[in-house]
């Protein structure tokens, strides 16, 4: 590999500079004064090296280094090489099925863990799994065959020990309301539920396509503001809805937004229920102390995680003790007894309601996909393990195909479960499983016990589910940090609330790209000045107090790639600060040197090229010369390629630090103006007389 050549300056001689006599084409009337103000840097032993070209690739190896760095940074592969045939067979296993990985070695004390953790998340899996259903206009047991089918096939391909998945509140709002656009899930339920079907399997093609093609990058469009204001509207609406249920109104607006629904509720004044409002203000009072409990002390997460169930329980029993369900408060009613029926021939791919499906399918298949992932990341953190997105992806995408067979709809990884589950010390994904057999139980011989069950206390729980999803301190956060974050947080947050769940959450991804828009055609660029005593350069403006400019150089950074949407910018910008400093000439002296410094350019395209030239060409009739410091490999092999004439690559135009340019120049503009003092002062000697002895 080559190494950069490099020559030493020594004492005051310009002569080893990596061009032996740089030549400085500036007017001559300037000499002089530049002579006097340019910096006096000791210059013993100071080392120029020369950029040199990177090492020969051809285009075929630099797309496969591009490709590999795109879609495969982790170099999944790696775990492969050097290892034998057999070896290589039982790594493939484990990579794509992760059960085979911590299967072997597993013991009785894991097992004992992950069984206390699995019925306990399942104590919290049977009530919300109802809740969300209803959420989602579904059936009720519906929401209870999807926390049976997934959590097994994730058992399998999943890769986080923590994660408990299962259907969720927002991704069960979203489909819920985004079908209710063409189809009435009261008027059509069948119709409706084969709409539901689908697009969870639309959502899980997706979700596998994106972890297959190695394009999870394409969820981080979905920033850390954008979801906290959409999680945050999200919960405000759906607590808003379920004041159906808290309230006991029968005929309620399917709108989610926030004016539709309070007008409902205020509309709807008749039907409110004392008994029910009583019943669901004591309930939900006492699922938020319980939560507020294992809060304060995580150690008692056991009675947040089974206050749902508890409350379930107590009021099925009060309702069928006092026959309260012919008092006006609603009851769930016969619930189907049994396994998960098949589902396949409930799919619908083709008819007028493809394009809903679809475009259901894809936003709730993407927002799952965030919600799931980022929750196993999250303690996987907590537990020092690593959590491969990819492999998420296509353990969540082939979990909703299954389970859209399976009459199940869109699930994910569900942070109050996830958190139960740590907290009850799973050790493994088998505690998945344990709650699946508990579900399965459930199913087969428990379904008639949830008859009297109210549907306040399902909005009381669905109540409780979401309230953490608002995060105050988190918003509070990105206020100090980013207000430009903070503005798409309010942003997805109103959109939610005033509009519609999935018109907010596009304003707020629309606001995000648009940030990422400015940064790329509007890149940063500061004036460098020089700390002195040192040869270190920083922006003027940020160390105003300690940096000064250094006479006859103006030192620009440039701090992004450069590219077609950029280029005239980043040239306008370039002359009008030439212009300031030439108006400012009472206090500095003309600027005989424009230097950038292009050390964070990672990348340059052709119209980013022509920017150098065009740039060379306008500032010399000025009598200003450029100057590029530090350019990447990229960028100096397609300098090379169009600088047929040499003037961009010129050795004493082209540097690897700013200092050293500086250094340089410097002291060639000195000997160059010592040079033609002397040649001035032989001119105007005046002719010694010759004497003979």
């Amino acid at each position: 590999m080559e190494e950069a050549s490099h020559d030493k300056i020594e004492g005051s001689s310009p002569s080893k500079l990596n061009n032996p006599h740089p030549t400085i084409n500036t007017p001559s009337n300037n000499n002089n004064n530049n002579m006097h103000h340019c910096m006096d840097i000791p210059m013993g032993g100071l080392e120029v090296h020369k950029v040199v070209p990177p090492p020969h690739r051809s285009t075929l190896q630099k797309l496969m280094a591009r490709l590999k760095e795109t879609f495969f940074p982790d170099d999944p592969l790696h775990q492969f090489k050097g290892q034998p045939p057999k070896k290589q067979w039982i790594l493939g296993a484990q990579y794509v099925f992760p059960i085979l990985e911590w299967g072997p070695t597993y013991s009785f004390k894991l097992l004992k863990s992950d069984i206390i953790s699995g019925v306990t998340i399942a104590s919290l899996a049977i009530p919300q799994g109802i809740s969300y259903a209803k959420l989602a206009n579904l059936p009720a047991i519906v929401g209870l065959y999807s926390s049976f089918v997934p959590p097994l096939v994730y058992a399998v391909l999943g890769s986080s020990r923590d994660l408990a998945v299962g259907p969720v509140s927002i991704a069960s709002l979203i489909m819920g309301s985004m079908l209710m656009q063409e189809v009435s899930p009261t008027k059509d339920p069948n119709l409706f539920l084969q709409l539901a079907f689908t697009s969870t399997f639309f959502s899980g093609i997706i979700q596998a396509s994106l972890g297959l093609l190695r394009l999870g990058f394409i969820i981080d469009f979905l920033s850390k503001a954008t979801l906290i204001g959409f999680m945050a509207g999200a919960a405000v609406i759906v607590s808003l809805q379920q004041l159906k249920s808290l309230l006991g109104i029968q005929n309620f607006t399917k709108k989610m937004a926030v004016v539709p629904v309070l007008s409902s509720v205020f509309e709807e004044r008749r039907e409110w229920s004392w008994q029910t409002i009583l019943m669901g203000v004591c309930f939900l009072l006492l699922l938020l102390i319980a939560r507020h409990v294992s809060m304060r002390k995580p150690k008692l997460f056991w009675v947040s995680a089974g206050a749902p169930l508890a409350s379930v329980i107590i009021s099925t029993v009060i309702v069928f003790a006092i026959k309260a369900n012919r008092h006006g408060i609603s009851v769930i009613g016969d619930l189907q007894k049994g396994l998960n029926p098949p589902s396949w021939n409930m799919l619908i791919f083709s008819g007028t309601h493809i394009g809903l499906v679809i475009k259901t399918g894809i936003i709730t298949g993407i927002i799952a996909l965030t919600e799931g992932i980022a929750v196993g990341r999250t303690f996987a953190t907590l537990r020092e393990y690593r959590v491969d997105g990819n492999k998420e992806m296509i353990a969540i995408g082939l979990m909703n195909i299954i389970g859209s067979i399976t009459s199940c709809y869109i699930t994910t990884g569900s942070f109050s479960r996830s958190a139960v589950n740590h907290n009850a010390g799973a050790k493994t994904a088998l505690s998945n499983i344990v709650m699946s057999v508990t579900v399965m139980v459930t199913l087969l011989f428990l379904m008639p016990l949830f008859h009297y069950t109210p549907n306040v206390i399902l909005g009381a729980i669905i109540v409780t589910a979401v309230i953490g999803l608002v995060d105050v301190p988190a918003a509070y956060h990105i206020w100090k940090i980013d207000k430009y974050d903070f503005i798409v947080l309010v942003c997805a947050f109103l959109g939610v609330i005033f509009i519609s769940v999935q018109q907010g959450l596009a304003i707020a991804v629309g606001i995000s790209v648009f940030k990422i828009l400015l940064q790329v055609t509007r890149p940063r660029t500061v004036v460098l000045g020089n700390i002195p005593g040192t040869d270190v350069f920083r922006d003027l403006h940020h160390y105003n107090e300690s940096a000064v400019s250094v006479p006859g150089f103006l030192i620009i950074s440039i701090e992004a790639a450069i590219n077609f949407a950029n280029t005239t910018y980043l040239n306008e910008r370039i002359l009008r600060w030439i212009e300031e400093e030439e108006d400012d000439g009472n206090k500095h002296p003309n600027i005989r040197f424009v230097i950038i410094d292009m050390s964070a350019v990672s990348t340059i395209d052709t119209t980013g090229i022509t920017l150098f030239g065009d740039l060379r060409k306008a500032i010399r009739k000025k009598g200003v010369e450029l100057v590029l410091v530090n350019p990447l490999a990229e960028v100096v092999e397609k300098l090379q390629k169009v600088d047929k004439d040499n003037e961009l690559m010129r050795p004493d135009h082209l540097y690897l630090s700013v200092g050293e340019a500086i250094a340089s120049l410097s002291m060639a503009m000195k000997n160059q103006a010592s040079n033609m003092y002397d040649e001035e002062m032989q001119t105007n000697e005046p002719p010694q007389k010759l004497t003979t002895a």
